[in-house]
């Protein structure tokens, strides 16, 4: 009998049914790409914020240059995922044909991932040995009135080194002014062999590993300087917190007004059904009857409207992973009871003074029309 009265009442006031199932919906569909966004968030604008180029310097502690071995110790051992990219530097003057110049050792193969962000005019080297081909800034290539495809030639004594020019650089800083060579040739030509200036290195963010990577690495290497940049590593912090806490209010925000209309169309049903409920207790039917009827049927559905709402909810984050992140979102395994609870909590709250109405109802008036 008991459950032949709820489904009767649904069925009955479907309109109404109706709203307080698409009020619900619409707050499981939020919270769940909200959710789905906010888990998965950390990876996307990791990835995403690597376009600001490198996040953690290592350099010599003192003196102006430090060992190689030091670096790729570094690197072998660095946790697997954690460094996504790294280029050792070095730096000196060389003489070309007409002038002196700042020669930059690098590894190539690397480069485009840690400085991402360069005006690139030509091509970028892909291989760390290409001993053949340089890159040079703008300000110098203009100095030397060179362009892509023209040569460069480096002399020292009767040796001559000739390097074609394969990509201009605007960087927007003193890379503008030098010449990038690979860095094998760099430490030949500059007599520093095994020994490098500084290294940059891309570190995944996800968690905030950068702050405890580099105590780690300081802690086992006190000769060195080892530190985030802050300008990169410090934004990343800044604005996923950002965006982690526009997403909580436009749930919050969202969750109240369902809360709101749900309260609303239940005070509506209630108010219709009086005399329902009325002849219920006269019946002999008691309070906490009442509440369980009520209680069912709230419950049906808020669970019918959370299996479409969760559905709804990973479209609208693919939607979302796809305008800002040009990646899909992973509906990881907090979003569905998240999403359950926080959808039941907001109905249970929205029923309270309904049911509260419903229980308080006095059958001799309302049966006598007052």
């Amino acid at each position: 009998m008991f459950w032949r009265l709820v489904f009767r009442a649904l069925k009955l006031r479907m309109q109404r049914v109706i709203v307080v199932f698409a009020a619900l919906a619409v707050g499981a569909a939020i919270v769940t790409a909200m959710s789905a966004v906010y888990f998965d968030i950390n990876a996307k604008m990791s990835q995403e914020l690597r376009t600001f180029g490198a996040n953690f310097y290592i350099g010599p502690g003192h003196g102006s240059t430090m060992d190689q071995k030091d670096y790729q110790q570094i690197v072998d051992l660095a946790p697997q995922g954690l460094v996504t990219a790294n280029s050792p530097y070095l730096y000196g003057m060389a003489r070309t044909e007409l002038e002196k110049v700042v020669v930059m050792g690098v590894w190539f193969e690397s480069l485009k991932q840690i400085v991402p962000y360069w005006q690139v005019t030509g091509n970028w080297i892909g291989v760390s040995f290409d001993d053949r081909n340089a890159m040079i800034g703008y300000k110098l290539a203009n100095r030397l009135e060179l362009k892509v495809g023209d040569s460069v030639v480096l002399i020292e004594g009767d040796q001559k080194k000739s390097l074609q020019i394969k990509g201009i650089v605007e960087a927007g800083d003193a890379t503008d002014n030098v010449l990038i060579v690979n860095l094998p040739l760099a430490q030949s030509w500059l007599h520093q062999p095994d020994i490098i200036s500084h290294a940059l290195f891309s570190v995944s963010n996800e968690s905030g590993q950068v702050d405890l990577y580099a105590e780690e690495l300081q802690k086992s290497y006190p000769a060195l300087e080892i530190r985030p940049i802050r300008k990169v590593s410090a934004s990343e912090g800044q604005v996923l917190d950002k965006i982690k806490g526009l997403m909580g209010l436009v749930s919050l925000v969202i969750l109240v007004l369902s809360t709101l209309c749900v309260n609303t169309t239940l005070m509506a049903i209630v108010s219709e059904r009086s005399r329902e409920f009325a002849l219920q207790k006269a019946l002999g039917a008691k309070g906490s009857d009442i509440v369980r009827q009520i209680m069912a049927e709230t419950m049906i559905i808020a669970l019918f409207a959370v299996v479409v709402g969760i559905g709804a909810g990973y479209i609208l984050a693919q939607i979302l992973g796809q305008t800002v992140f040009s990646a899909s979102i992973g509906l990881r395994a907090q979003v569905i009871p998240l999403t359950l609870v926080l959808s039941l909590l907001v109905a249970l709250i929205a029923a309270v003074l309904p049911t509260y109405r419903a229980v308080n109802i006095e059958p001799a008036k309302v049966l006598k029309g007052e």
